[in-house]
């Protein structure tokens, strides 16, 4: 069986939502880009920058386009990809484990990167996914402002509700660039982030098999 999932962001409201105002999506496209491009040519007047420069003049309306249509498009739900489940017909009852997904984000703090991978488990009951469609769900919920917690949990709960089951975890590992390029500047530590839901939290041994898969020799309790 092939059951579509709908194309609705459940995860903009709850515990782990997005902060988005009301009137999030009032403006189209072109609008935010206009409003973002002359407010980002004040920011680089403001820094002393020549705005007349050939290698400057051009910069705000390239970066409303990336923060718009990129690096930011995972905060419109248009963007979240299409989910297709079909039913397990090979009766694989094991941990299935999507591991070194590409994690590219935003910490919403200071606007700045965060780059990792993530580690991807669930457990079917019925119902399996596509391999890509992971990565996809990983993608979408990367490009937004982010906290590396909230999108860990963002990742399962999509997970929980395509699949049908509790049995879902996702680890990130990553570099913040808030912390590696300003501040402290660290440039050697990296985060990490867990989600395990279902018998990924209630099962010892289950929650050590997808840390072995993994390569974490952490020990979640």
């Amino acid at each position: 069986m092939n059951q579509e999932i709908d194309n609705d962001d459940d995860v903009f409201t709850g515990k782990d939502h997005t902060p988005l105002r009301d009137d999030a999506f009032a403006k189209s496209t072109d609008e935010k880009i206009e409003i973002i491009q002359h407010h980002f040519h004040q920011i680089m007047e403001t820094l002393g920058m020549d705005m007349t420069d050939d290698s400057l003049k051009d910069s705000p309306k390239r970066v409303a386009r990336m923060y718009v249509n990129e690096i930011f498009g995972g905060l419109l739900p248009e963007n979240m990809p299409r989910i297709s489940t079909f039913s397990n017909k090979y009766k694989y009852r094991q941990m299935l484990v999507e591991k070194d997904i590409t994690v590219y984000s935003f910490c919403e703090h200071h606007f700045l990167p965060i780059i990792g991978r993530a580690h991807v488990a669930y457990i079917s009951n019925g119902e399996v996914i596509g391999l890509s469609k992971i990565n996809r769900i990983v993608d979408y919920y990367a490009r937004r402002p982010q906290v590396q917690e909230r999108l860990t949990m963002q990742i399962v709960d999509a997970l929980k509700s395509a699949l049908g089951t509790k049995d879902v975890a996702c680890i990130i590992d990553a570099k913040h660039l808030c912390v590696n390029c300003r501040g402290i500047r660290d440039t050697a530590s990296s985060t990490i982030t867990a989600e395990l839901s279902g018998i990924f939290r209630t099962n010892p041994i289950t929650r050590q098999e997808f840390l072995h898969y993994v390569g974490s020799h952490a020990k979640l309790d």
